[in-house]
């Protein structure tokens, strides 16, 4: 790869992971970074990944081949604008946000079109900031190249070449495309989830039994409600034309499911689960999408004095790290009785096979 020298505006999860991955692959890649947080600067650059933290956009951007906008959307026009007079012959920039239309729309309004392709790596995780990046955060991840209409097929092809540098699996796109796609398979389901735990909460009674009776498959499918409000509020509004589109589409959707049911059309809520079941176990488990997964099973075991820690003993003798352990009430899909939860899909993994040695009965999720 020619580009050499890489600048970071905001060194968060994204933008360190990025980072993290340059470095793994090319450990003379020259980085320097921004941001507002200056103690985490630092410590990237005693971890090695940061070699000049900069005290702000200037002239040393100069020497950038590449530069990576990981700041909120809020504040990309602004960085833009600064940054566009430190751009050298060749340079590039790029931004790592979910919706497109916006950012591109602010680069055709500053006339730089030609020196800019999008980008939106398709990972994340319920931590957030450099912190919790890591240098395979956003291995075998989606990573979409969204060129502009003046981007050159070689610029775009650079930001291709740092997707597969640190391990992603790259996709060119129209950035419309894009946010349609995003809209459909992440930003609705997210809208869904939340509205369908409030309908929950509202639908209640005093004494709280849906709350209580919701563990197991509920919690799982409502699972991305729990996502950050500021962070998805600010996603909804810069993607609304798509949403709405798509919304709409799903209102209709249930409008026909409800007549069937009125009608007790068997047939019709018959197809309704034997279409989308099929089409669910054709998507990819191998690839990571704009939901973050969660790394988890369940463990089939009695309930009694000492079993949870005789097993967390198991694992933590491995220096296996747990998210989340606790017993899973509603089984109705055929958990086992205890749902343990990683951090990343090595943990998991690594816990399967150390359980197994000791016999334990694992099933996985579905």
């Amino acid at each position: 790869m020619k580009d050499t020298t890489f600048g970071f505006i905001g060194l968060g999860l994204i933008g360190g992971s990025i980072a993290k991955g340059i470095k793994r692959a090319c450990p003379d890649a020259r980085i320097m970074a921004y941001m507002r947080t200056r103690a985490k600067l630092e410590q990237a650059q005693a971890d090695g990944i940061v070699d000049v933290i900069l005290d702000g956009i200037g002239e040393p951007l100069r020497e950038c081949d590449i530069i990576f906008l990981c700041t909120p959307v809020e504040y990309n026009a602004q960085y833009l604008t600064q940054i566009r007079p430190f751009l050298r012959p060749g340079a590039l920039i790029s931004d790592v946000g979910s919706t497109k239309e916006d950012i591109h729309r602010v680069v055709t309004s500053l006339g730089m079109e030609d020196v800019f392709v999008g980008g939106h790596p398709m990972a994340g995780s319920e931590k957030t900031g450099y912190e919790n990046a890591t240098d395979h955060l956003l291995e075998n991840a989606y990573y979409i190249v969204t060129p502009t209409a003046l981007s050159s097929e070689t610029d775009a092809d650079r930001i291709v070449a740092v997707a597969k540098l640190i391990g992603s699996i790259p996709i060119v796109l129209d950035y419309h495309e894009h946010d349609r796609i995003v809209a459909a398979i992440s930003h609705l389901p997210h809208l869904i989830a939340s509205s369908l735990v409030n309908l929950v909460k509202d639908s209640d009674t005093h004494d709280e039994l849906m709350k209580r009776l919701a563990a197991g498959g509920f919690k799982d499918i409502t699972r991305i409600a729990s996502s950050s409000p500021e962070m998805w509020e600010q996603i909804c509004m810069t993607n609304t034309g798509n949403i709405i589109d798509m919304m709409e589409d799903y209102i209709a959707s249930l409008k026909q499911i409800l007549h069937s049911l009125k009608e007790r059309q068997g047939h019709d809520i018959y197809e309704l689960f034997e279409t989308s079941r099929t089409y669910r176990n054709s998507i990819s488990e191998s690839r990571r999408g704009s939901v973050t997964p969660e790394y988890a099973f369940t463990v089939d075991i009695v309930d009694e004095p000492g079993a949870i820690s005789t097993l967390s003993c198991i694992l933590s003798a491995r220096g296996i790290s747990i998210c989340n352990i606790g017993i899973n009430h509603n089984r109705e899909q055929g958990e086992g009785a205890l749902k343990i939860v990683f951090y990343d899909e090595a943990s998991m993994q690594q816990a399967w096979a150390q359980l197994k040695k000791y016999n334990y009965e694992l099933i996985p999720k579905h």
